[in-house]
Formats: C-alpha cells, structure tokens, sequence
C-alpha cells in the first residue's frame, strides 16, 4: 500500500458563470501521507470546497489526476468511484447532516451495514466509537436530543466508522461556539493520531490549525504551502 493517502497531480478545476469562465483550481498539487493532517486555510470563494470535493472523489476535475492509496481514479467508473470512496474516505462537514429519525447509535451504524458488516458488528463498532467520544450516554438519542457539539461528535464516528484511510473535513467546527468547536476539534485530532488517519481539514480557525502537521492554503488555484 502506498504511503501516500491522498494525491493530487495537476488538477484544474472551472466553472462558467455565463459567458465567463470562472478558473477554481489550476495545475493544484498536494501530497497527504499516512498518518498526516493538513489545515487548509483560505477565505471564502477561494476553493476549498472545491478540492475536498474532488479528493472526495465526489467531483471530477476538468484535468489532472487523484489517487487515493496510490490507486489512480481519473478513469475509474462511477461505481468504482463510489465504491472507493465508501471504503476509503470519511466526511464531516460543518454541519452534521445527520439522520434525524434514527439515533446517534443507528447514524454511525448505517455507513457501516452499508458496506456489508453485519447489524450487530456494526452495532458493536459504533458503540466503540461513541464511548471513545463520550457519547455511550447518548447513544440512544436523536439528533434533535443531543447538543450541537454532541451532533458533531457523532458526525465524526459516523465519517470513521468503516475505517477509512483519509478523513476530509469541511469547516467541522464552523458552525459551533469557541469552546465547543476546541472539544470537538481536539476529539476529532485525537482519533486521527489514536487510528493512524490522514485528514486534510478546512478552517478559518488560525489557532485550531497550528495543531496540524501542515498548513496550506489556496492562491490563484495553487496549493500553497504555509509556515
């Protein structure tokens, strides 16, 4: 397996507005090894969304390649695609998109069942996961029941529960008080150190991001990096 989780070789990435050709991403190169967390810090509009998208293999770049693991996936099929993404890469987002019918529990389940594990080892696996987050309390509560920091903590077990080699997060803690946002970020760091994970992690969050491996940032369509 390579050491290399994530890497992205000369992609371009653009949209029309109109008649006018809006140009995102352009010849971007980035590199996420095994174990490693980048913080890509840029202002609004600048792409980020765009590059975790296409890491996520949930857009297709206009030119360029992504590998996850060392797999090449520019001309993989949509069912490859998915398929590679369901067992590889978790998402959190700024908002935790949870299931609000089901519970915590149920929530981290579902990926997990998805992919095949049996209901009771994914049931066994996500209470794991919520003990390790403080959440086995509230394992059996809705989405609505629990506090936004509590949702976002389940957002994260739900992105590792199928234990996937890369972790791409779109401002996770955006949408949460300071003192919320630094427990949920410190849980978040501390599984990806406890399980090995690579995690590539937008924030605006200047303090939050000197805890990472490596900072970057997006100029002119370019990965750059930070000091």
């Amino acid at each position: 397996m390579s050491d290399e989780v994530l890497e992205l070789h000369g992609v371009s990435r653009h949209y029309l507005e109109g008649h006018a050709r809006l140009d995102i991403l352009i010849d971007a190169e980035l590199t996420l090894r095994a174990g490693e967390t980048i913080a890509l810090i840029a202002p609004s509009g600048a792409g980020k969304s765009t590059l975790l998208h296409i890491a996520g293999l949930l857009e297709r770049p206009d030119a360029g390649e992504v590998k996850i693991e060392g797999a090449a996936t520019s001309s993989m099929s949509d069912d490859g695609r998915t398929r590679l993404r369901r067992l590889s890469i978790g998402f959190v987002y700024q908002f935790h998109h949870l299931l609000p019918e089901f519970t915590a529990l149920e929530n981290v389940m579902l990926p997990q069942m998805v992919a095949g594990l049996s209901k009771k080892d994914a049931a066994r696996r996500a209470q794991e996961l919520l003990h390790y987050l403080r959440l086995g309390a509230r394992a059996s509560h809705r989405p609505s029941e629990l506090s936004g920091g509590e949702q976002q903590r389940v957002a994260i077990a739900r992105a590792v529960a199928n234990g996937p080699a890369l972790l791409l997060a779109d401002e996770p803690t955006g949408n949460l008080d300071p003192h919320t946002a630094e427990h949920v970020f410190a849980t978040l760091m501390a599984l990806a150190q406890a399980s090995g994970l690579s995690a590539l992690v937008a924030t605006h969050n200047l303090d939050l991001a000197q805890q990472f491996h490596r900072r970057v940032t997006l100029h002119e369509g370019k990965v750059v990096e930070l000091e």
